[in-house]
């Protein structure tokens, strides 16, 4: 973090015995927030036997959750930037503990709609202040967007290895699951009540629901970051929404590890190169981000088409590398140029448009899974997914840079500043 930076940013303070501390609790929420989104991936298919539910009816309660999460954002995205990155996550953590219970207790479909509602809002309230507090208490001003994207990796991961595991092996398939998640949530809870408290800037307004703002000068920033974070969104949805569904129709198996360990491929690969390519400059990682994402595409449809188990384990892969690559430009991005009082906002407006996404993906992907199925569905939804990858690399190309120093949107955000439309 610049000087400029941390003589304005009142929103976490660092006490010197008790960052590193405060830095790694942040990533562990991020870390929680993941893995509860995923949690419910690798029980679907168990869901659909027992209950006997269309694919539709799966993806819709997957859909669910980033409905809600978009809502969160638009009424409540820039809500830690006024009382504190410590308080939203508290009230994120407990939400998300709400949803993980219900969907261990769950007698019925109708449950699993409710439990991916408390999930979202809770996601939405913890998710951008985690990812903020990383950039302010990064002494090194170099690790956040990494520990960020690894820490979704780490997530997206223990959704689908832990999951399959407990559900092939568990004694009770349904619900442990989300039993060691509750344990987790609680955990990491306890370690958010220490981090450092909020100190209110006098300078900013009342906080009341309104649309979020961010300053004219990271527009294209903006632009980038969000096409960057939807496409990995947006991919990804299909391997959460439908992937147990074909892992099993590739590998005809109903072992549920041996799914979750394929399923987590990618999630393991990004994480790895979040770690080795973190010098990358953003931009450069979103568009080398974008064309891999356009690859995992074609990939991803032909495996499905052909039942081609090496085509989706190379999907797989290569998802992986374009995930890791497009969060490590679309967060880089934010934490150069945002300022510290508008950094949560910007970072909500980001993952509102993924959300977006992942929502018309999902629910779009499940409708014409259940008409024509899973092959068919995928051969209307991957040209879509290719527009968005060959946007995402122009904009980064045209948009990507930022039309104001790091100093000058320091100092605007003392400023009124117009709505991003």
């Amino acid at each position: 973090m610049t000087a400029t930076e941390q003589q304005v940013d009142t929103t976490m303070p660092s006490a010197p015995g008790r960052a590193p501390l405060a830095f790694w609790t942040a990533g562990a929420v991020i870390v929680v927030a993941l893995w509860a989104s995923g949690s419910p991936a690798m029980v679907y298919p168990l869901y659909e036997r027992i209950w006997s539910l269309p694919p539709a009816v799966t993806t819709s309660v997957f859909a669910v959750y980033p409905l809600v999460l978009i809502v969160v954002l638009l009424l409540f995205g820039d809500l830690s930037d006024h009382i504190g990155r410590r308080t939203a996550i508290l009230l994120g953590l407990a939400s998300i503990f709400i949803g993980v219970l219900v969907f261990a207790l769950a007698p019925n479909v109708e449950w699993l709609f409710v439990g991916r509602v408390f999930q979202g809002l809770g996601v939405g309230l913890s998710l951008s202040p985690a990812g903020a507090a990383l950039v302010e208490l990064d002494r090194t001003g170099k690790r956040a967007s990494t520990v960020n994207t690894v820490a979704i990796a780490i997530g997206l991961t223990l959704a689908t290895v832990v999951g399959g595991a407990l559900v092939q092996y568990g004694p009770a398939p349904r619900a442990l699951t989300f039993w060691v998640l509750l344990g987790v949530v609680v955990l990491v809870a306890v370690a958010a009540v220490f981090l450092p408290r909020h100190v209110r800037d006098t300078s900013l307004p009342a906080w009341r629901p309104r649309p979020i703002r961010v300053p004219r000068a990271i527009r294209g920033i903006l632009a980038t970051a969000a096409l960057a974070i939807t496409l990995s969104f947006a991919v990804g949805s299909v391997f959460i929404s439908l992937g147990a569904q074909i892992v099993k129709d590739v590998l005809h198996t109903d072992n549920a590890l041996t799914a979750g360990i394929v399923l987590a491929i990618g999630s393991a690969v990004s994480g790895v190169v979040s770690i080795s390519l973190r010098r990358m400059p953003p931009r450069t990682s979103t568009i080398v981000g974008g064309v891999l994402g356009g690859l995992t595409v074609i990939a991803l449809v032909g495996s499905a088409y052909t039942s081609s188990l090496p085509l989706f384990i190379a999907a797989s892969l290569i998802f992986g590398g374009a995930s890791g690559l497009l969060f490590l430009g679309g967060l880089g991005l934010i934490a150069a140029n945002a300022a510290p009082h508008h950094r949560a906002g910007t970072l909500s407006m980001v993952y509102l448009f993924a959300y977006i996404g992942q929502v018309v993906t999902s629910v779009g992907l499940g409708v014409l899974a259940t008409e024509l199925g899973i092959s068919a569905g995928l051969d209307l939804v991957g040209p879509v997914l290719l527009l968005l990858a060959f946007a995402t690399i122009a904009v980064a190309v045209l948009a990507g840079r930022p039309k104001a120093s790091v100093t000058e949107c320091m100092t605007s955000a003392t400023r009124p500043t117009a709505v991003v439309e």
